[in-house]
């Protein structure tokens, strides 16, 4: 199965790891007899590339460092590292052992991981992904000189992956991020950090791509993407540009194997750069907030709409009472702008509102009904996630009633005593079916209007028809979810 992994490494055979190591070395050394010629033919270099990265590597490499990590106790199977299982096959190595995993479960135990990290300054701050140091109990930095120094947390950031520790002592060699130009598509890029363990390995590759979005837990992050070489353990180290500055870290991988496939996530300096100096400073990291969820508006949802090939994000939620209500932002709203950057997809939305300030003004350009308006919401903070969380539970539909009134849009629906229409039948063959929506959805709005009723849906399909529209987007509520879904109304007498 293809996933998104964070590469943090979880371990509980160190010996076992010592053990690969070992036998690695031995089939190294057993390869080149005495008296074997060892030298070759220099390599081809790749057009552009600089002829080496030791330069650059050696400058870094004193900045850079691995973070051991103790977690409480927790009762499972034993499990070694994936890339330690049975890492010979069958026949086994060329010792002629192999590991074997036992699956019994396993006395109460400490769980062990092991990340990356790098200097920031030369006192002993220290940055990394949160996922590396979340719940430990224990951290120990080593440096690159082998240096084992007790680390505690300064700061963590969980929405977008970020922290800052600190260890005694310094001063240390430490490295700057650059946040004056952001690195090009085909830059060479070098990251640095401790895959499986193995402390100091240096890959290179080019940025991939920029700006990727929906590859992480992060709705405040753009991703850069890396074809460097980066495996579990290279979390929270650093990517470098030729400079030596770090242009981003480490954070995901792409893969089908739990190994690199080459597609490597890592969090832009500018971000990174941004958190930690509040972290550093022992700030709490705050973000705007505007009271509104908004999503991806589709080329079928604008079509529904009546916005033709508009870029924007749809609004399909308000807080009671936030301060986008407050401003009079409405439910249907597409947002095409937030101050002067223009928005093209609700991650849009999302991050441009978190730089605010709470009280700083933020405008929205906002498309109602085809009409372009301008509206300006005061920010507030925003809330923790699992307090936003509860929100949305608190505001969920229930169940509903037995009135159901006549199929419209291939569905059953009746008054729901939250307000709106609950789903109690639909027609699997039914468009709406086929966009997601299912038994116990509760329909809030069909466009820009209220569903209290079937015949305000009725009405919404034959304003639709006479618009000469294929589609109506229907506002649905699903716990504490809330999303458009473009549903085809057919023709004539269809519905």
């Amino acid at each position: 199965m293809v996933q998104i992994r964070k590469n943090a490494i979880a371990s509980g055979a160190v010996a076992g790891a010592a053990l690969l190591a070992a036998a690695a070395g031995g089939y190294l050394a057993h390869a080149q007899s005495p008296g074997q010629a060892v030298n070759r033919p220099g390599a081809v270099a790749v057009p552009g590339a600089p002829a080496s990265f030791a330069d650059i590597v050696a400058k870094v490499a004193p900045a850079v460092v691995s973070i051991d990590v103790v977690e409480g106790p927790q009762v499972g199977p034993a499990d070694f590292p994936q890339g330690l299982q049975d890492p010979f096959g069958s026949q086994g190595g060329p010792f002629g052992f192999r590991f074997v995993i036992p699956q019994q479960m396993q006395p109460a135990q400490p769980v062990r991981a092991s990340g990356s990290g790098f200097f920031i300054s030369p006192d002993g701050y220290v940055v990394t992904n949160n996922h590396v140091v979340d719940g430990a109990e224990k951290i120990t930095v080593v440096t690159n000189d082998q240096r084992r120094l007790e680390a505690h947390v300064v700061g963590r950031d969980p929405a977008t992956d970020l922290a800052v520790v600190k260890v005694d002592g310094g001063p240390f060699q430490y490295v700057s991020f650059e946040e004056r130009a952001q690195p090009r598509v085909g830059d060479w890029v070098v990251a640095v950090g401790n895959p499986f363990g193995l402390g100091g390995t240096a890959t290179a590759g080019i940025v991939s791509a920029l700006g990727r979005q929906n590859v992480g837990e992060s709705g405040f992050v753009n991703y850069m993407q890396i074809d460097a070489p980066i495996n579990r353990g290279n979390s929270g180290g650093p990517t470098f540009d030729l400079e030596g500055r770090v242009v981003g870290i480490n954070t995901s991988i792409y893969t089908p194997s739990g190994g690199s496939v080459g597609i490597g996530f890592d969090i832009p300096a500018d971000v990174a750069a941004r958190v930690t100096r509040e972290l550093m400073n022992g700030h709490a990291v705050t973000r705007g907030y505007i009271g509104a969820t908004v999503q991806n508006l589709t080329p079928e949802l604008a079509d529904s709409l009546g916005v033709g090939s508009v870029r924007g994000a749809l609004v399909d939620g308000l807080t009671a009472g936030g301060p986008s209500e407050q401003a009079g932002l409405k439910s249907g709203d597409v947002v095409t702008r937030v101050n002067d950057a223009p928005v093209a997809s609700s991650a849009d939305v999302t991050q441009q509102v978190a730089l605010a300030r709470p009280g700083e003004p933020i405008r929205l350009g906002v498309l109602r009904a085809g009409r372009p308006m301008e509206i300006v919401v005061h920010s507030g903070v925003r809330p923790s996630e699992q307090a936003l969380a509860a929100q949305g539970r608190s505001s969920g539909g229930g169940s509903g009633g037995d009135d159901a009134g006549p199929a419209v849009l291939g569905m059953q629906l009746a008054p729901d005593p939250s307000g709106g229409l609950v789903v109690q039948d639909i027609s699997p063959s039914s468009d709406a079916a086929q966009k997601g929506l299912r038994i116990g959805d509760v329909i809030l709005r069909v466009g820009s209007q209220p569903a209290q009723s079937t015949a305000d849906v009725g009405r919404a399909v034959a304003a639709a028809r006479a618009q000469g529209r294929t589609a109506v987007p229907l506002l649905v509520a699903r716990g504490d979810q809330r999303f458009y879904a473009p549903v085809h109304i057919g023709r004539g007498g269809e519905g």
